[in-house]
């Protein structure tokens, strides 16, 4: 009798309590695509849809243990990493997933949550960039998490560009900066990698409250598609197609009292099998 496996994902990041944001947007999102979610979580936070008034941290070598037990037993095919609230966690997280080489990673450096609260200790940022982003196949910071990592305010698409070229000297091999914070009709996210291949992604921007997750959502997603088998930059495309139907379906659901969630299952996937050898 043939076996099946389904095809699983891992995600490295903290637990939002309001369920929009972190471990439990990456779950949902997941789930939505037809992937089977697995976690290791970093901290968990005190958070609904107005804001974040504490944070956790969960011990490194426990962190590191569930990404160990995960990834020695049911094997994701791609990896997403969160929230890394502290020095320690980052690098506990890099020394672990250095036994993994040869999965992708997709790294969402968050740092501010949608409310504007900082999620990140300062000292880690730096920490972030030395052991982290070279082993990043992807870093998709918004611009707020792109000015705290180069220093630079980020305004529109030329700064977008330049700030690509200063993250990739880090060592990651590609880079989505995601421009939903500019203001406009129009949105755009900038990709560039290593080859120098470079991409202007367009939207029409939606109109709605509920953005709270938008960020996990999206690395989330990409995630998904790379352990379904595309390509990064195939994946990065249906990835950001699924996030502005989410956000669209979800736009007139009240969630909350602040920024409410995007609508993740607005087209829920079967199960996503392959046959085992």
């Amino acid at each position: 009798m043939k076996k099946f496996k389904y095809t699983s994902v891992l995600t490295i990041a903290g637990s939002d309590s309001g369920g929009g944001a972190g471990i439990q947007a990456d779950l949902k999102t997941f789930a939505a695509l037809g992937c089977y979610g697995t976690s290791a979580i970093t901290a968990i936070t005190v958070q609904n849809t107005l804001g974040v008034t504490a944070i956790h941290s969960i011990p490194p070598e426990i962190v590191a243990g569930q990404i160990t037990a995960v990834m020695d037993d049911i094997k994701p095919l791609a990896i997403k990493i969160g929230m890394i609230h502290s020095a320690e966690l980052a690098l506990a997280i890099a020394t672990t997933l250095k036994n993994y080489p040869h999965i992708p990673v997709v790294l969402d450096p968050v740092m501010v949550a949608t409310s504007g609260d900082q999620l990140i200790e300062h000292d880690t940022i730096g920490l972030l960039k030395k052991e982290l982003f070279p082993l990043a196949t992807l870093l998709t910071p918004n611009l707020d998490e792109t000015a705290l990592l180069t220093g630079k305010r980020v305004n529109n698409v030329t700064d977008m560009q330049n700030a690509a070229a200063e993250l990739l000297k880090k060592g990651c091999k590609a880079v989505l900066i995601k421009g939903g914070h500019l203001q406009g009709d129009t949105l755009y996210n900038f990709y560039l990698d290593q080859n120098a291949d470079q991409e202007l992604f367009s939207s029409v921007a939606v109109q709605s409250r509920n953005t709270h997750g938008t960020g996990c959502t999206l690395s989330s997603a990409i995630a998904a598609f790379l352990a379904r088998g595309n390509s990064l930059k195939n994946a990065i495309i249906q990835a950001q197609h699924y996030i502005h139907q989410a956000i669209e379906q979800g736009a007139q659901v009240v969630t909350g009292q602040g920024h409410g969630p995007v609508n993740h299952f607005f087209n829920p996937q079967i199960a996503i099998q392959y046959e085992l050898e």
